[in-house]
C-alpha cells in the first residue's frame, strides 16, 4: 500500500467505501479522522449511518478544522484515514479560518508524517464552472489543493460508479 494515497469521486461514487475497504484489508492499526459536523438532521443520520459502517476497533478522531494537528498527533505505525477534504475546506470557509494557511499546514503534515494516509476527496470541479464568485472560488481552492496532493501521493485513484480508477501508481 502506498504512504500516501487519494480518493478522489463524486457524490455517492464508493470513494469512502473503496477507503475504508482499503484501511481493513490493512494489518495497521486505523484512525479514522471524519471532518465532517452535524449541521441538520440529514448530515447527523449520513455521519450515524458511516460511523455504523465502520469496524468498532478502529480509532475515531472528529476533527473539523485542524486536520494538519490530528495527523501531526499520530503515532508514525498507523493508518490514518481521512474523510473528507471537501468537507474539511467547506468548514474552513464556514468558520473564518485561513484556508490557505491551513491547505499548506495540511501538505507539510502529509509531507512529513511517518504515517500511512488515506485521503477521501469529492472531485466536484469535472462540471460547469458555478456561478457565484463564492462557489468558483470554493471549486478553484479544492482542485488546487487536490493538485498538490496528488503531487506528493505515491498514489491517486478516481472512483466511479464504485470503480476504482488508477490515475497515478508508484514507480
Amino acid at each position: 500500500m502506498a504512504r500516501l494515497h487519494l480518493i478522489l469521486g463524486g457524490a455517492r461514487s464508493g470513494k469512502s467505501h473503496y477507503a475504508e475497504q482499503l484501511a481493513a484489508q490493512s494489518a495497521q492499526q486505523v484512525l479514522y479522522i471524519a471532518t465532517a459536523e452535524v449541521s441538520d438532521g440529514e448530515m447527523a443520520e449520513r455521519i450515524a449511518r458511516h460511523q455504523s459502517d465502520r469496524p468498532a476497533h478502529w480509532q475515531l478522531c472528529e476533527e473539523p478544522l485542524q486536520l494538519a494537528a490530528a495527523i501531526d498527533a499520530a503515532p508514525a505505525g498507523q493508518l490514518l484515514l481521512i474523510d473528507c477534504l471537501t468537507l474539511w475546506l467547506n468548514n474552513l470557509h464556514y468558520h473564518g479560518q485561513d484556508a490557505s494557511a491551513a491547505c499548506d499546514a495540511l501538505l507539510h503534515s502529509l509531507q512529513h508524517s511517518g504515517a500511512q494516509i488515506l485521503v477521501v476527496s469529492n472531485e466536484i470541479s469535472l462540471g460547469v464552472v458555478p456561478l457565484g464568485e463564492a462557489s468558483r472560488r470554493y471549486v478553484d481552492e479544492l482542485g488546487r489543493l487536490h493538485q498538490r496532493i496528488a503531487q506528493l501521493a505515491e498514489r491517486v485513484t478516481l472512483m466511479v460508479a464504485g470503480i476504482p480508477l488508477s490515475v497515478k501508481e508508484p514507480a
